[in-house]
């Protein structure tokens, strides 16, 4: 594996994944940011009222980078109308589907309506070989699409997700369209990870992307700092025995 100098020196593309207005802009301007996400879950937590305002809003600064929106309806027929809206707002927007509905019902059709209609889709909060082949049966080849695989929740669950990604590469294979997403890694490892074994596209949020300081730090330094920060954090604590 080669030694990482500088998030540069990454192959992988790294997308920033948030939804604080920001952090969007600050990474935006980053040149190792490649293209940017988003989802209903982080919007609600930044604290995001109106999805429409909100939108337009950073797609004010961001024009020439990929951003990925999702529709947020659970049925299939409200989602193409959200979709289709959202794909109107710029050629650098992608619409995040996901797989099935909370229903579990198969977004198979609505994924081969979409990409037939020309509309850039990231298939999303997929965990399976099997959803991402299906992903790849449905869309449309002729237009640039993304393939989000939640490696971060299939490690939650005591998997090794890099088998799993490794997998979804070969699905993929040679496809000129197509790009296989790591999504919500976990650590700032799973960067190094991602891009060893040729991930396409990593989204990491602005917590992790912040460890990137930490880029071969001397470990002894690293273990000093540390032991300063329990020594310090127990004397502001007040602790006594």
């Amino acid at each position: 594996m080669p030694e990482i100098r500088s998030l540069d020196s990454f192959r992988i593309k790294i997308f920033a994944d948030g939804a604080d207005i920001d952090g969007i802009f600050a990474m935006y301007e980053k040149s190792w940011v490649s293209g940017l996400t988003t989802n209903p879950t982080l919007m609600k937590k930044s604290g995001v009222k109106n999805y429409r305002e909100f939108a337009q809003e950073v797609l004010k600064i961001v024009r020439d980078k990929p951003i990925s929106f999702e529709v947020f309806s659970d049925n299939f027929e409200e989602m193409k109308k959200q979709a289709l809206e959202i794909s109107s707002w710029g050629d650098n927007v992608f619409v995040k589907i996901p797989i099935t509905n909370t229903k579990g019902i198969s977004s198979g059709d609505l994924i081969e309506s979409l990409s037939n209609q020309g509309v850039k889709l990231n298939v999303t909060a997929m965990m399976t070989l099997e959803q991402v082949k299906l992903a790849l049966s449905r869309i449309n080849q002729d237009v640039e699409n993304f393939l989000s695989v939640f490696a971060g929740r299939v490690a939650d669950t005591g998997r090794n997700p890099l088998t799993l990604i490794q997998d979804c590469l070969e699905a993929i294979g040679q496809s000129k369209t197509s790009e296989l997403i790591w999504a919500s890694p976990r650590e700032f490892f799973n960067l190094v990870q991602a891009d060893s074994i040729g991930c396409h596209v990593i989204t990491m949020t602005n917590d992790i992307l912040a460890k990137a300081k930490l880029i071969n730090m001397d470990l002894r330094d690293y273990s000093l700092e540390t032991v300063k920060m329990f020594y310090d954090d127990a004397r502001l604590a007040g602790y006594e025995l």
